[in-house]
């Protein structure tokens, strides 16, 4: 009798732990969102499909994580201005919806770049027709969304790495006071919204000061800039920490909201720094070293990487206002696809199959 009740003692303390550890395990991952909520907005890029909600388990996700959108390409020129005098705000008016439904914040992105444009704007030779262009297009998008909106970058990638001004259609044909235009026709057509700049590299001294000289210009000028944005496409253990910290400052010692908007850290090899879309790199096996897998040993590295920034954003949550990851996990991130197309890339915090990595891990400790 005294063995039978040691056999139903043990069952039920097997069965009790068992049905511990299945409840543990299935407890809600924490949201970065809440995680921050008293430091920062946490943001993410959604793609068309995501826009579209085609997988209720990537959307549910979505919900749960982030307070702060931005289209990935939806709003850019090429796709919501595609032809001369015709505009398809189908998607952007489904992630505005999308962001209402869920109270989340959405940022445009982007009303003026070099990149991305519609054919026929390449094509134009006429300073005048430009103009027409440029004067048109910020107007007719600005205003739909104005109230809508948190905020646009307004002017996206206007600098060369030594902080001279790139040269591109706009600056060609419009002269280099295009940026400060750029802001003055945005803050008439959106007068709710803040109005950001937003660069690549722009964390580093050369490219900080050609921005901070684009700021100091448009402020001169009595027109509004209410932020800036340092994208963060940074590279694993060559995060510039130094050099982000005294942009931040530099940044906010003009008046300015500073938000860490494109975040990602790659792993994989490249013999170059920035995010130039136009960049290419012939494909190489030796350029795709993690095709079947990532070592643990990478992503610890890269876990140490997001924590120290983090540390670093934290310390200045007085300055920051947002912090976005440039995609909502590893299998969408642009960084499969560039500069070496086809790569297997790691870049964010949760793995293809939505699962917490190391780096989410490590970010969310800084607040236990």
């Amino acid at each position: 009798m005294r063995n039978l009740f040691y056999v139903l003692l043990a069952s039920f303390f097997f069965l009790s732990c068992s049905a511990q550890s299945k409840n543990k395990g299935s407890q809600p991952l924490a949201g970065l969102k809440d995680v921050f909520s008293n430091d920062f907005l946490i943001g993410t890029a959604l793609s068309a499909e995501q826009i579209r909600q085609t997988n209720p388990k990537e959307s549910e996700f979505i919900r749960n994580q982030f307070n702060a959108l931005t289209a990935e390409n939806i709003m850019k020129s090429e796709i919501i201005h595609p032809e001369w005098g015709r505009y398809d705000f189908s998607l952007a008016d489904q992630i505005l919806e999308l962001s209402k439904k869920d109270n989340q914040k959405l940022i445009g992105h982007t009303l003026i770049w070099h990149s991305q444009l519609p054919a026929y704007v390449r094509q134009l030779k006429n300073a005048d027709s430009v103009k027409m262009f440029f004067e048109e297009h910020i107007h007719t998008v600005a205003s739909r969304y104005d109230g809508k909106v948190l905020g646009w970058d307004v002017v996206n990638e206007a600098l060369n790495e030594d902080g001279t001004m790139r040269k591109t259609i706009f600056l060609d044909k419009l002269g280099p006071d295009y940026v400060t235009e750029a802001f003055r026709l945005a803050q008439k057509a959106t007068p709710n919204a803040e109005l950001y700049y937003n660069d690549y590299n722009n964390e580093q001294p050369k490219k900080r000061a050609g921005c901070i000289e684009i700021i100091k210009k448009i402020q001169a000028a009595g027109v509004r800039i209410d932020g800036v944005g340092i994208q963060g496409h940074w590279h694993l253990g060559k995060v510039p920490f130094k050099d982000i910290e005294e942009s931040i400052e530099a940044y906010a010692a003009l008046g300015l909201k500073v938000m860490i908007t494109e975040l990602d850290i790659e792993v994989l090899p490249r013999n170059f720094s920035g995010a130039d879309v136009n960049q290419r790199v012939a494909s190489n096996p030796s350029l795709n070293p993690y095709a079947n897998g990532i070592p643990d040993s990478i992503l610890q590295k890269q876990a140490k990487d997001y924590e120290d920034l983090f540390r670093l954003f934290l310390k200045h949550k007085d300055k920051i206002s947002r912090v976005t990851f440039w995609g909502v996990h590893d299998g969408q991130s642009w960084l499969n696809g560039w500069p070496v197309r086809g790569r297997t890339n790691y870049p964010l915090v949760f793995d293809r199959n939505l699962q917490p990595k190391p780096s989410y891990d490590a970010i969310i400790k800084l607040k236990k």
